[in-house]
């Protein structure tokens, strides 16, 4: 009898997402995964940061490119004062 083997994902916690978060937004540069790594303050197994950099992208909150990841996200209200300052998108 085969037994059919199911692969278990690993969620991420609340906590690890924002701590990516907050590293990549203090970056304020193109950053290798490589380096995203060495900058959190805690271990993050690959496989979980790929799923939290997933996340991030299809939020809109991140840029993946060839060259590293990028935090491309600005609040509405950031977003609002610089329209007001005649900054044109």
């Amino acid at each position: 009898m085969k037994q059919i083997q199911t692969q278990i994902m690993h969620s991420p916690t609340l906590d690890t997402v924002l701590m990516v978060e907050h590293v990549l937004q203090d970056a304020k540069e193109v950053v290798r995964i490589a380096e995203l790594k060495r900058r959190l303050p805690r271990k993050v197994m690959h496989q979980t940061l790929l799923t939290i950099l997933d996340y991030l992208q299809a939020s809109g909150k991140i840029l993946i490119t060839t060259k590293g990841v990028v935090w491309t996200y600005t609040p509405e209200d950031a977003m609002a004062k610089l329209k007001n300052r005649g900054l044109q998108l």
